[in-house]
């Protein structure tokens, strides 16, 4: 019997987030989720980092869930699109960690999906720009970013979040999704809900 031998990984970036939601999400603050069920993701684009000695430098790769209730009970599905410019390699160093087996904030929730619908490849066209960010992937996901606004004068809001224990982000941007829909494995339209960005650094190994 062979041992797998653990290889030392590091991601940095920026991830866009988005759910069926209110805006500011509770499963930011460990409450149950606005409508008692969650369905959203995220997308991760890294600046920089590797898996062991596979660059993931300039890829982009997204995972999008249904969970019947709330994440942390479970019994969920996911959908993972992984950028069509990756080589065999990193593809398969992304699918080795969404997978989970070696940590990161897939390490904690994968459990929480058991169905895993087939991976896609997708051509991912993103803008990083604060809280007015898009990424699109024709055919398989629309996620368009845009402030909140007062609902009174008209006049943008501008909130922002701090968590030290976050898995996925420490502190974000939030804001709402102007457009959010994934197609492809399951559906999902939940445009007008929920949605943030923020910086990410995850270490593993």
């Amino acid at each position: 019997m062979t041992t797998a031998v653990a290889q030392p990984w590091k991601l940095k970036g920026t991830v866009l987030i988005a759910c069926n939601c209110d805006w500011g999400c509770p499963c930011n603050f460990n409450a149950l989720p606005s409508k008692g069920h969650c369905e959203g993701g995220w997308a991760w684009h890294v600046t920089e980092g590797a898996l062991g000695d596979v660059r993931l430098d300039g890829l982009t790769f997204a995972l999008f869930a249904k969970w019947p209730g709330a994440i942390h009970q479970g019994n969920g599905e996911a959908l993972v699109l992984i950028d069509d410019q990756a080589t065999d390699g990193q593809e398969a160093a992304i699918r080795t960690l969404v997978g989970g087996t070696v940590g990161g904030p897939w390490g904690v929730l994968g459990w929480t999906w058991p169905t895993m619908h087939p991976a896609r490849r997708v051509r991912f066209n993103l803008t990083v720009d604060g809280i007015h960010s898009q990424v699109d992937a024709p055919g398989a996901l629309h996620l368009t970013l845009a402030p909140i606004k007062n609902p009174v004068t008209g006049a943008e809001a501008h909130p922002g979040v701090v968590l030290p224990e976050g898995l996925i982000v420490k502190h974000a941007d939030l804001g709402c999704s102007a457009t959010f829909t994934v197609t492809g494995g399951f559906n999902l339209d939940h445009s007008g809900q929920y949605a943030g960005l923020g910086p990410f650094e995850y270490t593993g190994a």
